[in-house]
């Protein structure tokens, strides 16, 4: 469309000068002694415009051969970097298909054509590592080093994760400290060493990235819940040697993490391990009070309080909450069984039973009915107990 107006234009214009040439009188003296020269107007600004013209083209031919050297220089980087390009694609795609061979080598071209360095060395390592070819990653990630000295973080976060995939924790921690000397506010990194510390059971700093990523908003709620139950249970096992310990550690303990079941099961079970009940009691009837559960209701049973009584009493009330708990029922049939309540306690456990049959259920059961001489059902529950038993092993 602009070729055709331009078209237009020159030949509206030649019309032009030819209808003002027709009716023009007017001519042109040129003197030079001895010499005259006279040409009309029409003429002379036709030979001007030649001259024009002339002198454009000359100029412009002139212009292009002396920076022809330079059209060709870009033209032939042109031509290497959308084959770069193209190798980067490549490397792109076979490294998501799984074809980590080919994503190395066409990361490794690209990479030699000094398109986008960093990430091609990057890729390439990500690539070689896939293949557990662990030297030629090391390779790629030093390479990405000298090229970007002055842009760590892309390098460090890869290395990292890389190493802890690995399981190289040692190595990996080192990384991401180094990493947060660099950007402190680097939440992936933060999440990469809270990974790195669950692998290496480095329990106390697994606590201390879980509350910091929590402050920020950075983690899943129920992935912090489980983080903690995880940490506080190995620390509190690891505690049981120590009685003096053990209690230092559940009382820095935040009272919300007290409460979740298992942490209390496990702190429970570690000062009844120092025959510390009434410690424990308390921990389960909390517990019990805030989260309802299965495992440690039944541990429940297994403590005694100095008033079994009052024990009994308080499962009672919880019994009114969760009738058809099984665990709730055989509990509370143990607990009468110790006050010698023989009948709630037979009543308590049989309807236990009857929502979930358990070995330990039918053991207290007969157990029960032989003390107070009725020797055949004792018997048949003894059976019962060793069959479901033998189904569970």
């Amino acid at each position: 469309m602009k070729t055709l107006f331009w078209i237009l234009a020159i030949l509206a214009a030649a019309v032009a000068l030819t209808m003002a040439a027709k009716y023009s009188a007017g001519y042109v003296l040129l003197v030079y002694p001895p010499w005259r020269i006279e040409l009309s107007l029409s003429l002379f600004i036709a030979l001007l415009l030649a001259v024009f013209v002339t002198g454009y083209i000359v100029v412009r031919l002139a212009s292009h051969t002396l920076n022809l050297p330079a059209y060709v220089r870009a033209f032939r980087q042109e031509r290497r970097r959308d084959k770069a390009r193209e190798a980067m694609d490549d490397a792109l795609l076979a490294f998501f298909e799984g074809r980590y061979a080919k994503a190395e080598k066409f990361a490794s071209t690209a990479l030699e054509l000094q398109e986008s360095p960093l990430p091609n060395a990057l890729l390439a390592a990500r690539a070689a590592h896939e293949m557990r070819e662990f030297g030629r990653r090391d390779d790629h990630l030093a390479q990405a080093e000298r090229i970007a000295p002055e842009q760590p973080e892309p390098r460090l976060m890869t290395q990292a994760e890389l190493l802890i995939d690995q399981r190289n924790f040692t190595q990996a921690l080192r990384i991401l400290k180094e990493l947060q000397a660099t950007t402190r506010k680097n939440l992936a990194a933060l999440r990469l060493e809270l990974k790195a510390q669950t692998q290496a059971k480095n329990w106390d700093q697994v606590l201390t990235l879980v509350a910091l990523l929590e402050k920020k908003r950075a983690i899943d709620p129920l992935q912090a819940t489980q983080q903690k139950i995880v940490a506080h249970q190995a620390n509190l096992k690891r505690k049981r040697q120590d009685a003096a310990g053990l209690r230092e550690y559940w009382q820095k303990i935040p009272g919300a993490d007290k409460t979740i079941s298992k942490i209390a099961l496990t702190a429970a079970q570690g000062f009844l391990s120092f025959k510390d009940c009434q410690t424990a009691m308390d921990i389960l009837t909390d517990s019990l009070e805030s989260q309802w559960d299965s495992d440690v209701i039944r541990q429940y049973g297994e403590c005694l309080d100095k008033d079994v009584l009052k024990q009994i009493e308080r499962a009672e009330n919880w019994l009114k909450k969760h009738p058809d708990d099984a665990a709730l029922l055989q509990t509370l049939g143990k607990l009468c069984v110790k006050r010698e309540l023989w009948g709630k306690a037979q009543s308590y456990l049989e309807a236990s039973l009857s929502i979930e049959p358990r070995a330990e259920t039918h053991l207290a059961l007969a157990q029960l009915l032989e003390k107070i001489g009725r020797a055949e059902e004792a018997g048949k529950h003894y059976r019962a107990s060793m069959v479901l038993l033998q189904q569970q092993g």
